[in-house]
């Protein structure tokens, strides 16, 4: 394959990065690090993996930032592809404890759901592009098409939480394109009615989850455990917290993975009202600042894409921080670039480097 082209494009302007957007990652990745080494006890092992999966998050963000908007146009029906063969091979002969949801590369071991977490957003942005906006009936089914296929093969695997991300965030793009509200009305009736079917084709233990959500009192010692715990956690915390590395309910294990889906909990606890804020005032300066910078993409297709990877953060926040309090049922959605795990923050960091891209491809042009 020839890389002439990347080449040029980096001669021409090196390292499109967004200064104040890095700076905002990396202090939120360090107070990351710091959380995890009090949430794993003190294990800088586990730190110092997620130390260097960050760093090769970032270095896929540098990448991701360098490559021209009308190369991801282009390989968008590729990438779709590949992401599809993937999860096609994760039913075939995927490993996992209790679900299938990562290939084994023998080296490594990586989960291919979240590489649909970018195909789906470009896949449609690509092809709504080439379309005259708002979009006709026949491009919303093909959309929704595209989105209905990996959200399928996902939930299959079983991974709830990862498909209905993937869903929102393929949602956002059809929104983005002013697709008429009455179709957007039309599919959530769908969507409702369809509800029992979808609670007959849960798993038995996503089922507890909702049930449990609804009344967590009722099963205190099983499935109500973890949303129980979480809620002391946070409570225990107050305002200023009982201090870092004086998290009673990680140390003691009653907080269940607590480097993980709870590592909120740690936070709340260690570090209070207070410290939930600052992280809140952070992860609301990125979000913002993302926001800015796709909101200056060139085109359509730019902007579509742009909103829709940053609202995926968005939910990703949400969802964790919705979980951990019991506002929503527990479905395994780690908290954004804090949560110890490689993939997801590949994933997040490269999607970051897809915005910034769209960014300062602007300002070349117009420059």
């Amino acid at each position: 394959m020839n890389f002439n082209w990347l080449i040029r494009e980096f001669r021409h302007q090196p390292f499109r990065l967004d200064p104040l957007l890095c700076g905002l990652l990396l202090a939120l990745m360090l107070l990351g690090l710091t959380v995890l080494y009090s949430a794993t006890d003190a294990d800088f092992g586990m730190v110092w993996r997620q130390a260097v999966r960050l760093g090769m998050g970032l270095a896929l963000m540098v990448l991701a930032s360098q490559i021209p908007p009308a190369w991801y146009r282009r390989w968008a029906p590729w990438i779709y592809a590949l992401g599809l063969g993937l999860l096609i091979a994760v039913l075939l002969g995927g490993v996992g404890r209790g679900a299938t949801r990562w290939l084994d590369l023998g080296f490594m071991r990586f989960q291919p759901s979240e590489i649909m977490k970018i195909a789906v957003p470009l896949m449609l942005a690509a092809w709504l592009h080439k379309k005259p906006l708002p979009p006709r009936l026949g491009d919303f089914t093909v959309c929704a098409l595209f989105i209905a296929i990996p959200t399928f093969l996902i939930a299959s695997q079983p991974d709830l939480g990862t498909s209905l991300l993937i869903a929102a965030g393929g949602g956002m793009v059809l929104f983005l394109s002013g697709v008429r509200w009455r179709w957007i009305l039309a599919a959530t009736a769908a969507a409702v009615a369809a509800l029992p079917l979808l609670w007959t084709m849960l798993h038995d233990y996503q089922r507890n989850r909702v049930l449990t959500f609804l009344d967590p009192e009722s099963d205190p010692l099983g499935q109500g455990w973890n949303i129980i715990q979480s809620k002391i956690a946070v409570g225990t915390g107050g305002l200023t917290g009982r201090g870092w590395l004086d998290s009673t309910q990680s140390r003691l294990e009653f907080l269940p993975e607590p480097h993980t889906d709870f590592i909120l909990s740690v936070l709340a606890e260690e570090f209070g009202f207070i410290g939930v804020a600052v992280l809140m005032l952070l992860y609301a300066a990125i979000l913002l600042r993302s926001v800015f910078l796709a909101s200056r993409a060139r085109d359509p297709f730019g902007r579509m894409l742009g909103a829709s990877l940053v609202f995926l953060f968005f939910v990703y926040l949400l969802v964790n921080a919705s979980m951990i309090s019991g506002v929503m049922p527990v479905v395994g959605v780690p908290l954004p670039l804090i949560s110890y795990g490689g993939t997801s923050a590949a994933t997040l960091l490269a999607g970051f480097g897809i915005i910034m891209s769209l960014y300062s491809r602007r300002k070349m042009l117009k420059s």
